[in-house]
């Protein structure tokens, strides 16, 4: 046997020696943080905006986006275990330079967008528990974001991520304070009361749109990188194929907890807001600071804390992940070190990137911007570059001179291109409602 095929295999024992070890919790990482950072302040207007307008009727939206979710993250998964590379420097590999520029500008102005509204909604919630002016907390959590992001080693990092999604159990344990009708729950998820009026499906798009979004794409493919960065004994798959079946199991228990863990937050933010505000006459939602006010009245002293420290803790676990999706996008596009396991000498452009895009949010969040206008453009170019950005996904997992032997199953195919195809009509619905 070949000395090269020796070590794989030799690798391939240890980590399968060590896969069985490992606990479930263990085998969670990047797509755990990646579904997490998907219940960002921004999302969470969203989801309060469709539970207070809709009532139960909006809830059955999660039980599509959750299977679309797992195939299209699954996919990007893939593609950075399987390269070694992420989706920006495959792209720039396999495709014109127009498209590439094109996806990651679109990327880099809607994540910065985005960024400042999260920071925007951070500010405000912290000034509803402690007083004071919300400019000051922006400009806190924006100077926190990126200090962490540039002095803590990656490994270190990513357990910080890890315990910030458990701030999302706030929106879980929130519905454990209201009084909920569960059989009416069941019945609308499962047989709703769906409207063709262009409100409903300006909704059902918003939804959509802040569920599927592309920042987790370039996220989730170049988290799975650092993964191989930080463990010596794992090789891109296709140098080191007999890793592929720990590896790709490990990917899909990720994801489909990740993906489900952010789903089922989404549902009850949603349930959280009918229950409460929709059922008292108040359907008109702007912001996640304002729902989180709207409820103190209803639903007590306790859910209205619960509420806004889940924006907060959620804003802290999203925006390392907008800026940071924008940094390795940009880094892959120009050949630049992209890492967090690097120091800021070794990988300077791709920490002013992080740098860069953190401060402009902040300059967002404290302009005269209309913050509900800046979530709807966010919005907008999110869901007009998701679709190149997801079919040309498809397109390189399907694409030997990408994925080796490891290119995707027919049953992945179908759903990767299902999500697509659901993400192309809800863009082309939001044109008709623009």
């Amino acid at each position: 046997m070949p000395l090269e095929e020796t070590v794989q295999v030799e690798a391939a024992a240890t980590l399968a020696d060590n896969d069985k070890k490992d606990s479930v919790l263990a085998k969670l990482g990047p797509g755990l943080i990646t579904g997490a950072a998907d219940d960002d302040p921004s999302g969470i207007a969203t989801y309060s905006q469709a539970g207070a307008q809709f009532g139960f009727n909006m809830l059955w939206t999660i039980l599509l986006t959750y299977p679309l979710m797992c195939g299209i993250q699954i996919v990007s998964a893939r593609i950075g275990r399987v390269s070694g590379q992420g989706l920006a420097t495959n792209i720039a590999r396999h495709y014109p330079k127009w498209l590439l520029y094109f996806i990651v500008g679109s990327l880099l102005v809607a994540n910065c967008i985005n960024i400042g509204a999260d920071l925007a909604a951070m500010g405000e919630a912290s000034k509803l528990l402690l007083g004071g002016q919300a400019k000051w907390y922006a400009i806190i959590f924006g100077l926190i974001s990126i200090l962490l992001q540039v002095f803590i080693p990656y490994q270190h990092y990513v357990r910080v991520l890890k315990w910030l999604t458990l701030a999302l159990l706030a929106y879980v344990a929130t519905v454990f304070v209201v009084r909920i009708p569960w059989g009416q729950v069941v019945l609308s998820t499962i047989m709703p009361h769906i409207s063709m009026k262009a409100e409903y499906l300006t909704m059902i798009v918003a939804v959509f749109g802040t569920t599927i979004s592309p920042y987790l794409f370039f996220w989730q493919a170049s988290q799975e990188v650092e993964e191989l960065r930080a463990k010596p004994e794992e090789t891109a798959l296709l140098k080191a194929p007999l890793q592929a079946i720990r590896s790709l199991k490990r990917i899909n228990i990720d994801t489909f907890i990740g993906m489900g863990f952010s789903n089922m937050v989404a549902f009850f933010i949603m349930l959280t807001t009918a229950v409460t505000l929709h059922m008292h006459g108040q359907t008109d939602i702007q912001s996640s600071a304002q729902a989180a006010a709207a409820l103190k009245p209803i639903a007590g002293e306790f859910a209205f804390l619960l509420f806004s420290l889940g924006i907060i803790g959620t804003g802290l676990l999203a925006i390392p992940v907008l800026a940071g999706s924008s940094a390795y996008a940009i880094a892959g596009s120009f050949k630049w070190k992209n890492s967090l396991e690097h120091t800021a000498t070794q990988a300077k452009e791709f920490y002013a990137v992080i740098a860069v895009s953190t401060v402009i949010g902040v300059i967002l969040s404290l302009s005269n911007i209309d913050p509900i206008k800046a979530l709807f453009w966010s919005a907008v170019i999110n869901g007009i570059i998701s679709v190149p950005v997801m079919a040309v996904m498809m397109l390189m997992a399907a694409k030997p001179a990408v994925m080796g032997q490891f290119v995707i199953s027919r049953r992945l195919k179908i759903l990767g291109w299902l999500a697509t195809a659901m993400m192309g009509a809800a863009v082309v619905a939001m044109g008709f409602t623009l």
